[in-house]
């Protein structure tokens, strides 16, 4: 069975082109919905899968009328391909249920791919950059205790500014003043010890 799917984004569209081409492909139920194409909870296309049978062919005017994504599309067509349903894009000529149907999806699938992999690297690259800004996952990174007490015992002998001490423990100053108790107003008032163990204070940062 040749089964339909139209969608407009909201009700100052209408659906008559979509359906004008569904009927003449000889769709013989048609699934009408009103909604954004980003949005997951579509819920005339849900019934229209959870209706779909083994055999039947899913037809659309347009692949973005069905799908939210390159990576929704592929993922939606290898489910209903597991369940023996194939996927027809009536203007852009795709047809799971034929060779060359498949072969064009595949590329689909292949670009798909690649524009995951293209998330993933960039959001890699952005936690690489955070990093070396003393951030991990868009939040400073905390100090631990043997840092934050060099840095306190930096700026209790004074020769150091608070950007300077800050690199020398490997953080952003706003991390160094977020750790101190009391924060900035703290910072003209801390006191500390250095840590029993020896070494200076510099040898002791620079192992930290």
């Amino acid at each position: 069975m040749l089964l339909g799917y139209a969608r407009v984004s909201d009700s100052s569209q209408n659906h008559d082109l979509q359906m004008d081409a569904l009927r003449a492909a000889g769709c013989e139920r048609i699934w009408v919905e009103t909604a954004s194409g980003a949005r997951a909870d579509r819920t005339e296309l849900a019934r229209l899968l959870e209706q779909a049978r083994p055999g039947d062919t899913i037809a659309c005017w347009r692949l973005d009328r069905i799908g939210r994504s390159l990576r929704h599309l592929t993922e939606m067509a290898e489910q209903l391909e597991r369940r023996g349903i194939a996927l027809r894009s009536l203007t852009e000529s795709i047809d799971t249920s034929t060779p060359s149907g498949r072969f064009l999806f595949n590329i689909l699938g292949a670009l798909g791919q690649m524009e995951r992999e293209i998330i993933v690297e960039r959001t890699k690259a952005g936690l690489r950059a955070s990093r070396l800004r003393g951030r991990v996952g868009g939040r400073p990174r905390a100090l631990d205790q043997t840092k934050l007490t060099i840095a306190q015992t930096l700026m209790v002998n004074g020769n150091l500014s608070m950007a300077e001490i800050a690199r020398q423990v490997g953080c952003a100053p706003s991390t160094l003043y977020r750790s101190l108790p009391g924060g900035r107003r703290g910072s003209t008032m801390m006191a500390a010890t250095i840590p029993d163990g020896g070494g200076t204070v510099r040898e002791m940062a620079a192992t930290a």
